[in-house]
């Protein structure tokens, strides 16, 4: 927890009460808890609250269950969500109570090491991926069929869930990395097609597998990739931007965008409409009881684990642009 903010040296591990469910609250033992950016940027930014306990994603089992809840039970193994959002208490704690809403039952098979690494990064490529004209607005097997997605960073986090979750929809999935081992993690993740920026000629080799563009864009840095996303956009297509990386500000070519009509859309996963947040969760859910949304290297993404002494360490990763996801070790299973 800290209760300043600042660098990595503002957490420490501190004895606090276990906190009891109310009305339609569920309290989950916490096994492990998933570092996302915004962890460590909101460590970074103003306090929130007096005390804050870090980290927006995790998974556990639930430990209790107030009046009224219906969906989960004492034992079951589930994901969190946005636990930290407009709260003190993220899931970097052996215990923690949040609406039902954000408490998800895991399937038999699916570890917990997948239900920490969903979360942000799936929610979030959910809604890249629902956000084109004349939709889908919902995800499940054939909602993409005949679709091109083009993921930049195909190696990161998100770029994985969207690599992972468009193939499940049926897109024909392309993903654009910076080097031959992230190249490998993209493959691993699923993508048909990989393009490393930083060789040849980009454009050309995505135009060689989607002559007609690319439907969806799911874009991590806008500014860098501005000029390739207006050259291999499709008509009517759309580019969703969830985050800034390598620039605040965007340059366009107006003309050759609006000619195909092409739309930009920004993304922020914790303000995204609450029908639209209601159904990446059942959407999400549903790939992960299908099987379709994997954690480990072999599945494009390498776990990273450190004990809960060492948060201060996983978060010190995540910012310095560890490729994989980052979990921090709460308790035992």
């Amino acid at each position: 927890m800290y209760s300043e903010t600042g660098d990595s040296g503002v957490l420490r591990v501190a004895e606090r009460p276990v906190p009891e469910p109310g009305p339609g609250e569920v309290r989950v033992r916490v096994v492990r808890s998933g570092v996302n950016p915004t962890d460590w940027k909101a460590r970074r930014g103003t306090l929130s609250h007096p005390e804050v306990v870090p980290d927006q994603d995790g998974a556990g089992i639930v430990d209790a269950a107030g009046p009224g809840v219906t969906g989960v039970s004492p034992g079951d193994r589930v994901w969190l969500w946005e636990a930290a959002w407009g709260r003190p208490d993220g899931t970097a704690q052996e215990y923690v109570v949040l609406p039902e809403r954000q408490v998800v039952p895991l399937p038999d098979g699916a570890s917990l090491d997948l239900g920490a690494s969903l979360g942000i990064p799936a929610l979030t490529a959910h809604r890249c991926l629902t956000v084109a004209d004349g939709g889908p607005d919902r995800l499940a097997p054939g909602a993409l069929d005949g679709r091109t997605v083009l993921v930049a960073g195909g190696a990161g986090a998100v770029g994985n869930a969207a690599i992972q979750l468009a193939r499940w929809a049926g897109a024909t999935v392309v993903a654009t990395v910076s080097g031959p081992e992230k190249a490998a993690l993209a493959r691993a993740a699923g993508a048909h097609h990989v393009v490393n920026y930083r060789t040849g000629d980009p454009v050309a080799e995505i135009r060689g597998v989607a002559p007609g563009g690319a439907d969806i864009v799911v874009e991590v840095a806008p500014a860098p990739n501005a000029a390739l996303d207006a050259a291999v956009t499709a008509p009517q297509g759309v580019v969703a931007v969830y985050a800034n990386n390598g620039g605040d500000e965007v340059t366009l070519p107006v003309r050759g965008l609006f000619t195909r009509n092409v739309r930009y859309q920004f993304v922020l996963v914790y303000t995204v409409p609450e029908a639209a947040k209601d159904a990446a969760v059942a959407d999400v859910r549903a790939a992960v009881e299908a099987g379709a949304l994997r954690v480990g290297e072999e599945a494009g993404l390498p776990l990273h684990h450190y004990p809960l002494e060492r948060t201060a360490d996983a978060h010190d990763a995540v910012e310095s642009g560890v490729v994989g996801k980052v979990l921090v070790d709460v308790a035992p299973e």
